[in-house]
């Protein structure tokens, strides 16, 4: 588990997350949702040239919810750069949209959009 600090500067305050990065891999069965204990918000990322990455997103929410119940969290499509390469077919990413899902499409090569998605999981954690 690596562990990072991110601050998110508000015009009346900062909030500062605790970032556990659990070095998701396409085999869920490995994880522990205890690592998620105490947790006041979930950065979920899916891989969009792989798809089985959104499966393993999308299961670890839910098993997160049925364990510790709702949270706000957002889920970040990673590899913005490359969607020509995407495997992920984009109604299935609207589907999510729909259901009221924050969704950021970025890319952790240039880190378009990741400031964004931070902000956006510390307005919701901060409420």
């Amino acid at each position: 588990v690596k562990i990072d600090k991110k601050s998110v500067a508000f015009p009346d305050k900062t909030v500062d997350l605790i970032l556990w990065d659990l070095a998701g891999e396409d085999d869920i069965g490995s994880f522990r949702v205890s690592y998620v204990r105490g947790a006041t918000g979930l950065v979920l990322v899916a891989d969009g040239t792989r798809p089985a990455t959104l499966a393993v997103a999308l299961t670890l929410r839910e098993r997160c919810e049925a364990e510790f119940g709702a949270m706000p969290f957002i889920l970040l499509f990673n590899k913005s750069d490359l969607t020509d390469r995407w495997a992920i077919p984009e109604g299935e990413i609207d589907e999510l949209k729909q259901r009221g899902w924050q969704i950021y499409l970025t890319s952790a090569l240039s880190g378009e959009h990741v400031d964004d998605a931070f902000r956006q999981l510390a307005s919701m954690v901060a409420k």
